[in-house]
């Protein structure tokens, strides 16, 4: 008998492509659907063992044809990219891997919020075009010790998150759609309050929930409103989330101070979008997770799984309405 068959959907550069036949147990075989014409795609999808991916759109098209997998991984923990629903009916259970990308988010959050409290890119840039703003800019630039830091999903990365800037010395409230058990509350000082009363008393505002319908444009015209004038928003969750129109007014009519966004509602952004010509904007491309650190906690974490359904076992971290290994429709061999 063969080696088992591996299907990666993501693009990788050669780099990346080295630590994912790294982590590659024995006994696998992975392949690259980048890297396939069509007529090799044909031939090894509805060969494939197991489907693996991190942000490749994945629907009917693929479920469809993949005759002998037995489920999908998923590298990372949003799953909005997946149509859940096509994967229930074709019979494909969905895992992730939760909390391995938590440290890195959590990081580039706290990264974010400081930059714009200190307003690094403005600094870097007008000194090194000669320019020496000394003081010009102390009377708006803030430490995050004292403030009050409200986030928005308390869930691994968002516990993560307010862990670190609790160390630094701010005081944690959130809005969760389930309070934090009381062990993690009391670890932090963290109070549980409502949306309205988080985004009203919070200096600073970070969002850390999945994109799913009751989500979608969560934050608004009106919740912009509720925020102080002088707090900002990081969003490192899901572009979806927030409304980029009434973001950018809110920060183009100084209503609030600034706004780091690693997640865009379109992926990536149109180069004319508003919010690039905003001086209290700093905007990155998805990069949330984008550390060697994750990324070999997020393949271990995947390629163990893999690993364990070989062995008899049920995958872990399933996120769909399938809890039961599909059975291969073809043979391989």
């Amino acid at each position: 008998m063969g080696n088992k068959k591996i299907l990666y959907f993501d693009k990788t550069t050669e780099e990346f492509k080295a630590i994912l036949l790294g982590h590659k147990p024995s006994g696998f075989d992975l392949y690259f659907w980048h890297e396939m014409d069509d007529n090799e795609r044909e031939r090894i999808l509805p060969e494939a063992d197991y489907l693996l991916a991190a942000t490749h759109k994945t629907g009917e098209e693929i479920f469809s044809k993949a005759a002998n997998a037995k489920f999908l991984q998923k590298t990372g923990i949003g799953v909005d990219h997946i149509d859940l629903s096509s994967a229930d009916t074709y019979g494909f259970p969905v895992c992730n891997t939760p909390g391995a990308n938590a440290t890195g988010v959590a990081e580039l959050t706290i990264l974010m919020l400081l930059a714009l409290y200190r307003k690094l890119p403005l600094m870097n840039r007008t000194t090194k075009s000669g320019k020496w703003e000394m003081w010009e800019h102390r009377p708006t630039s803030f430490e995050l010790e004292g403030k009050t830091h409200g986030l928005i999903g308390f869930g691994n990365i968002g516990r993560q998150t307010a862990k670190r800037s609790h160390a630094f010395g701010a005081n944690i409230i959130y809005y969760d759609a389930f309070q934090a058990a009381p062990e993690h509350e009391k670890e932090l000082n963290a109070k549980f309050l409502s949306l309205e009363e988080v985004l009203s008393q919070a200096d600073i505002i970070s969002l850390h929930i999945p994109l799913l319908p009751e989500t979608k444009g969560l934050i608004g015209k009106q919740e912009l409103e509720l925020m102080k004038e002088h707090s900002i928003l990081v969003n490192v969750a899901r572009g979806g989330i927030v409304q980029e129109d009434a973001l950018y007014q809110a920060l183009k009519e100084r209503k609030i101070a600034g706004a780091g966004i690693d997640v865009w509602e379109q992926e990536p952004p149109q180069v004319n979008n508003p919010l690039f010509d905003l001086e209290n904007v700093i905007a990155t491309p998805h990069i949330g997770a984008g550390t060697r650190d994750t990324l070999n906690r997020v393949l271990q974490t995947a390629f163990q799984n893999i690993e364990r359904v070989e062995k008899g076992q049920s995958p872990a971290f399933v996120v769909n309405n399938v809890k039961k290994l599909r059975e291969p429709k073809v043979s391989t061999e």
